[in-house]
């Protein structure tokens, strides 16, 4: 018995597949390995004393942490302002929802300056709260506040097609049925937002990791303290030092993969639990 393979209903798969793997691996594959090619050209103990470096690993540490926080506040108000976006109409609607995007189209520069003036201790708001005892700019606070401004469209854009295609007939079906609306959100509504919000989770805290135009202006750069990992790089770079740059952004590579393999087989879970349900 002959077995005939089934062809796809739209030809030329063969040749879009290659061009896809083609183009990846130009734009993504080929300048990562070469991350990889560069540091293999450093001994162990050399690796080991660039990564191992108290400055590098405070570098770490605020690179991570605050792209973290960030990310973490982005999820929270981020599905509260699309959930306000899709189901509430009210007078300039459309104005908030374009300003979502306006740290798309925002050069980071300029979002980072703009974040500076106004939070410095002489800014429009940092006169106010420098009394306070409250210090945002020059600080992780600031750097903190900046990914949270240049992160939040990732999560709103993705929670909000999601929330737009829910069919209200289900939550209607639980509050004639008795169920609170808090009920009504956490059991009916919730499980459905968590993989996009998953997602938009990892978009933005992947996307505070790299930031640099954003931060370098409002954290102030003073190692130990502020100095974020891109800008340390860059400072490798200008000193020549080419592998010591690699070196670290090798090591924030293989974190940042890492975690973004954690929170998609997260993702992956809440998707069967939503499927099974």
């Amino acid at each position: 018995m002959k077995r005939f393979k089934s062809k796809n209903v739209l030809p030329g798969f063969g040749l879009s597949l290659g061009f896809t793997i083609f183009y990846l691996g130009l734009i993504v594959l080929i300048p990562l390995a070469g991350v990889f090619i560069k540091t293999s050209g450093m001994t162990f103990s050399e690796f080991w004393n660039t990564i191992n470096n108290p400055r590098v690993i405070a570098s770490y540490k605020i690179s991570f942490l605050t792209a973290l926080y960030a990310a973490a506040i982005n999820a929270v108000f981020g599905l509260l302002i699309a959930w306000v976006l899709v189901r509430y109409k009210f007078p300039g609607k459309k104005i908030i929802d374009s300003l979502v995007d306006l740290p798309f189209a925002l050069p980071t520069a300029v979002a980072g300056i703009s974040l500076t003036a106004i939070y410095a201790p002489n800014g429009w708001i940092g006169k106010y709260l420098e009394p306070l005892g409250i210090k945002v700019a020059f600080t992780p606070l600031g750097i903190t506040l900046a990914l949270i401004f240049i992160g939040l469209p990732f999560v709103v854009r993705t929670i909000q097609p999601v929330l737009q295609d829910l069919e209200k007939d289900t939550e209607e079906a639980a509050v004639m049925l008795g169920a609170f609306r808090l009920t009504t959100f956490r059991r009916v509504i919730l499980p459905e937002l968590i993989p996009p919000l998953l997602t938009g989770f990892a978009m933005a805290f992947a996307r505070g990791i790299g930031e640099y135009g954003s931060v370098v202006f409002i954290s102030g750069n003073m190692p130990m303290r502020t100095e974020i990992a891109p800008l340390l790089i860059m400072t490798k770079l200008e000193q020549y030092d080419y592998m010591g740059a690699t070196a670290i952004a090798m090591v924030m590579l293989l974190i940042s993969f890492f975690m973004l393999l954690v929170i998609n087989y997260l993702q992956w879970r809440s998707n069967r639990r939503v499927i099974s349900n």
